[in-house]
């Protein structure tokens, strides 16, 4: 099996309603967010998926989440912008994208240098 991932950093605003603490209030983080695909098969040139390919995707999802306030955004309507249910959101978003032979295995996203969350099916 092989896995190849792609980091990249966003800064984003958010609270958690409801939780009785200081992560209620307004406040951001920048986040590290690495999304990564596995498969068993390589291509021609001995690749699983191209990284550009995965780049343009990656970018294209994390655009709308990057310099924003999350509460704001359709995908946390009903879902608390916790770590754990961004890396859901930016993992659903990224599989919609099929590649011939890798398929979005996990998304981790760090919230600070020593904590973050990871999203897997």
């Amino acid at each position: 099996m092989f896995e190849i991932s792609v980091e990249k950093t966003i800064a984003c605003a958010h609270r958690l309603f409801g939780y009785n603490g200081p992560c209620e209030a307004l406040h951001g983080h920048n986040y590290t967010v690495v999304v990564s695909y596995e498969g068993e098969q390589l291509d021609q040139f001995g690749m699983l998926v191209d990284f550009v390919d995965v780049k343009r995707e990656f970018n294209a999802v994390l655009a709308v989440l990057d310099h924003t306030y999350l509460n704001d955004l359709p995908w946390f309507d009903n879902l608390s912008p916790s770590a754990e249910n961004i890396a859901k959101v930016i993992f659903q978003q990224m599989k919609k994208t099929q590649f011939e032979r890798g398929r979005v295995s996990s998304v981790k996203v760090w919230e600070t240098p020593t904590q973050f969350a990871i999203y897997r099916e």
